[in-house]
């Protein structure tokens, strides 16, 4: 079954073609069927386009799942129109009595000062308490990671020397975590950001099982014990322009930075990226759709 997503949402065009599947909301009114109630807690700033990407991995999935999106109230978006937020987007205030099979919370262009400098900290704090006992499983992305490593365990991020940005290789920890079903033992998958958990900190923390890291990048996966809370600190929802578009933004601003690394062809900027991680992503998002969210959510989901 497809993702269920509004009518007019923009993703829609773009998911149609490139023929993902989903379902538009009156078509999926007359199925009896219940679907997974996943929320996305978005906080990049170019919004539409974080949507298509975690709607494109979501849709491939024989799971029918119902998304709500959700923003921030302390933080006013810049990136994207008005009009777009009031009309897709919800706020905590309005779901906080709802409970959610699944909660996905974003990266976000914040990692260079700490948390409690981050003016919707506290909001997110407030999320993010609320989800121990309101959603079942929490797919934490970037910054999100990060956040919420530091929330819920008390691990510091840190400064790097330089960005780390590009594509980078990946080995796993645990080969058996359903989370890599179907995975190779060397995958694939970008990232983007100036800070960094440290592998140590992860391997101390007694709440914690590290799954996945690379010998560039660092950690990639981390998991509370109960499966219950992923922690993926890359961008592995990004679409093959993701790290051309950051690089050349940044570079058309005036800004110091090094071309993303194992990306462009031949490392020359003028050559068009491929895409070598979707397979990967795809199944990142299927397996913790099916083994964590639908496999282990009640029908009824109370806690």
């Amino acid at each position: 079954m497809p993702i269920k997503i509004p009518d007019d949402l923009p993703a829609a065009k773009i998911l149609m073609e490139e023929n993902v599947f989903f379902m538009r909301e009156a078509r999926a009114l007359h199925q009896d069927i219940r679907p997974l109630q996943v929320l996305i807690l978005n906080l990049m700033p170019n919004k539409i386009q974080t949507e298509t990407q975690i709607l494109r991995l979501l849709g491939n999935s024989p799971l029918q799942v119902e998304i709500e999106l959700l923003q921030v109230a302390s933080h006013a978006s810049k990136n994207t129109s008005a009009e777009h937020l009031l009309r897709f987007y919800t706020s905590f205030e309005k779901i906080k009595d709802r409970r959610f099979d699944g909660l996905i919370i974003t990266g976000a262009p914040v990692e260079q000062i700490s948390f409690e400098e981050v003016d919707y900290w506290p909001e997110l704090c407030e999320i993010m308490e609320w989800s121990k006992t309101n959603v079942y499983s929490v797919f934490h992305i970037c910054w999100g990671a990060q956040a919420g490593l530091y929330y819920h365990f008390g691990i510091d991020k840190y400064p790097l020397p330089q960005k780390m940005f590009g594509v980078f290789s990946h080995y796993l920890l645990d080969e058996s975590h359903n989370l890599f079903k179907g995975f190779d033992q060397l995958f694939l998958a970008p990232h983007s950001r100036h800070t960094t958990v440290l592998r140590e900190d992860v391997e101390r923390c007694p709440g914690l099982n590290l799954l996945s890291c690379s010998e560039e990048a660092g950690v990639y996966v981390a998991a509370d014990k109960e499966n219950r809370m992923f922690f993926i600190t890359g961008h592995s929802e990004y679409d093959a322009a993701s790290l051309s578009s950051e690089y050349f933004r940044d570079l058309d601003a005036g800004f110091e930075i090094k071309m993303p690394k194992n990306y462009f062809p031949g490392n020359e900027p003028g050559k068009k990226p491929p895409l070598t991680w979707r397979a990967h992503a795809n199944l990142l998002f299927t397996n913790w759709l099916n083994y964590f969210v639908y496999q282990e959510t009640p029908y009824v989901f109370t806690m």
